[in-house]
């Protein structure tokens, strides 16, 4: 039963290893200036306290570099982007909104995105 439990420790371990890892088992590509948002399945998300993710459907995500430091960036926090058309760009704006309050952080900016395509197997 023990020896059980320790698999079963170790598995969920490993799952939220990977899990918390978007980038892992992909590659990364030349980093452009703008990506189309048009197909992605929801909104850009907060990954860590330095990457942002925008999931692009299908094969290929995208890590979005912030330009400086962003307060505030961290999981769980929200993302308001400032979007002009089908694109989010290099200098575009956001802010991030923590739970449970209702100022947004000062404004921070887009520095360019680097996508990221599965390894095929």
């Amino acid at each position: 039963m023990r020896g059980r439990m320790m698999t079963l420790a170790a598995l969920g371990l490993a799952l939220t290893a990977a899990r918390s890892d978007p980038f892992a088992g992909r590659v990364a590509g030349p980093p452009v200036q703008c990506v189309g948002t048009s197909a992605a399945q929801s909104g850009p998300s907060i990954a860590d306290n330095g990457t942002i993710v925008i999931d692009a459907g299908g094969r290929r995500i995208w890590r979005a570099q912030v330009r400086g430091m962003c307060p505030g960036l961290q999981p769980f926090n929200t993302l308001i982007v400032e979007r002009w058309g089908s694109q989010l760009c290099r200098n575009d704006r956001f802010r991030v909104l923590e739970p449970g309050l209702s100022i947004p952080s000062a404004w921070c900016f887009f520095d360019g995105f680097v996508p990221y395509d599965r390894v095929k197997k």
